[in-house]
């Protein structure tokens, strides 16, 4: 009976590996295929990912593109960590009741989807002049609720009692923050690192509505839809595009992994 119970559980558990992995391994395969091959689903590998390259190259500006995502991408996870950090920081380590209302009512905005603000988010964005510019694409993103919900529980691992005893030694805040409550939270960072550089990378509809007229402001997701809103569509450039696509966003996550988990849970070792 417990060998039959084994046997169904890994079972399931390789049922379920295949079918999550089974899309990755079907968009590898199809940017090797030609349109044909693709559009038959072959699942065989196949020798025509040079002239689905050089297809890509000529559809999309496919370098444009990719230097844009990593730039707002690095630029928004940078920027959102050190915002959400301190408010988070801040949160618990001055603790207040007017703070913990604030945090509820931070938290009730996390409930709220992006369509109900949308619209006046655009607004906004385009009373102030921001439309078409890296600021406009930038700010919506650079504060996080989640991720201050995530620093704040975190922080209440962290030993009130090394904060005291640095005062006590004539360190700053600003220093007491940057170098003890920093490396200590290293794997909160790492959770918040791979969390928001994934949101950041994979936006589509907010940079959509921005930065549309600029074409030099195209990013990886604009440039996967743009690909597909021809009359005639080049599969095996589109997943070879996906599939280049998808690289960043597994580096960030494979490199980082080791400590994501520990950094969810708000873990301090």
């Amino acid at each position: 009976m417990v060998k039959l119970a084994q046997a169904f559980k890994y079972s399931f558990l390789i049922a379920a590996f295949l079918i999550a992995v089974f899309p990755f391994y079907w968009m590898i395969i199809s940017a090797t295929n030609t349109i044909p091959d693709i559009l038959r689903g072959s699942l065989l590998p196949g020798l025509n990912m040079i002239q689905n390259w050089v297809n890509l190259l000529k559809l999309s500006p496919l370098r444009m593109a990719f230097t844009n995502s990593v730039i707002y991408s690095l630029s928004v996870t940078f920027v959102s960590l050190l915002i959400c950090s301190l408010a988070g920081y801040g949160f618990e380590v001055y603790h207040s009741k007017a703070k913990d209302r604030f945090m509820s009512f931070l938290l009730v905005s996390v409930m709220v989807p992006f369509a109900a603000v949308m619209i006046p988010l655009v607004q906004l964005v385009s009373g102030l002049g921001l439309r078409n510019t890296t600021l406009g694409f930038m700010l919506p993103m650079l504060s996080s609720a989640f991720l201050i919900m995530l620093f704040r529980q975190s922080s209440r691992a962290f030993p009130i009692e090394m904060i005291e005893a640095a005062r006590v030694d004539g360190l700053s805040e600003v220093s007491i923050f940057f170098t003890m409550y920093v490396p200590t939270m290293k794997a909160t960072f790492a959770a918040g690192i791979v969390i928001q550089f994934l949101s950041s990378w994979n936006a589509f509809l907010w940079p959509r509505l921005i930065m549309t007229p600029g074409g030099g402001s195209i990013t990886m997701p604009m440039l996967l839809i743009n690909l597909q809103e021809g009359h005639i569509t080049d599969q095996g450039a589109l997943m070879l595009a996906a599939l280049i696509s998808s690289v960043p966003t597994m580096v960030v996550f494979f490199m980082l992994q080791r400590y994501f988990a520990q950094g969810l849970t708000g873990t301090i070792k």
